[in-house]
């Protein structure tokens, strides 16, 4: 080589991920996989393979498939909670937001190819492994307690009728959410259907009872 060559660039080293950092990862390529291909048909192989790792690394961080399906419910659990309690914490009105979130358009996106609602609605038909059926519960539950509290603050505003249980409350949110799949399923045609549930549903939580 001589003076006037240029010297060689030297290959970029590689920057090794912390233990969090990688399980950080696998939990992040592990929400979209499975939300993209349900759980039975999703691979090991093919979350570590979006992260760059092998799949005995994945096993290490969850130690099987079953239990980082339910890290990930938990995730998804957390994140559909956080949404809500942002909404509560930024003053946006219940009303607003519930008017929002039981749209049609939010609802199909919700349940949309790889959302979050269908990791959901792929839990529930998972319940013979005791893993996940616990998962499972304890993921819808979070959500439950959230939407509670979202009751609760608009009962506090006067925006929701004042002798309705939050839990219960609660409780109709979520099981128009999960129905929404079912109806999917057997509707062709289903907008105005779906309008009338969000109208029917926003009465139900604003009008006393008789």
């Amino acid at each position: 080589m001589t003076e006037s060559e240029p010297m060689p660039a030297a290959a970029p080293r590689r920057t090794r991920m912390s233990a969090a950092h990688r399980r950080e990862s696998i939990l992040d390529a592990a929400i979209k996989v499975f939300a993209e291909s349900g759980y039975q048909r999703s691979k090991i192989s093919t979350i570590a393979t979006r992260v760059g790792v092998s799949e005995p690394v994945v096993f290490q961080n969850f130690g099987s498939k079953p239990a980082l399906f339910a890290a990930v419910l938990e995730r998804a659990a957390g994140q559909l909670a956080a949404t809500v309690r942002s909404a509560l914490d930024s003053g946006q009105p219940v009303l607003d937001f519930l008017t929002e979130r039981l749209s049609p358009q939010h609802l199909e996106a919700l349940h949309a190819h790889g959302s979050l609602g269908v990791l959901f609605a792929d839990a529930m038909g998972l319940t013979a492994d005791p893993d996940v059926a616990v998962a499972a519960r304890a993921a819808v539950q979070n959500v439950a307690d959230v939407l509670a509290d979202l009751v609760r603050k608009g009962q506090e505003t006067g925006e929701l009728r004042q002798d309705l249980t939050p839990l219960a409350g609660a409780w109709w949110l979520l099981s128009l959410l999960a129905a929404h799949r079912f109806r999917a399923s057997v509707l062709e045609d289903r907008s105005a259907l779906e309008e009338q549930l969000a109208t029917l549903s926003l009465e139900t939580l604003t009008r006393p009872s008789a």
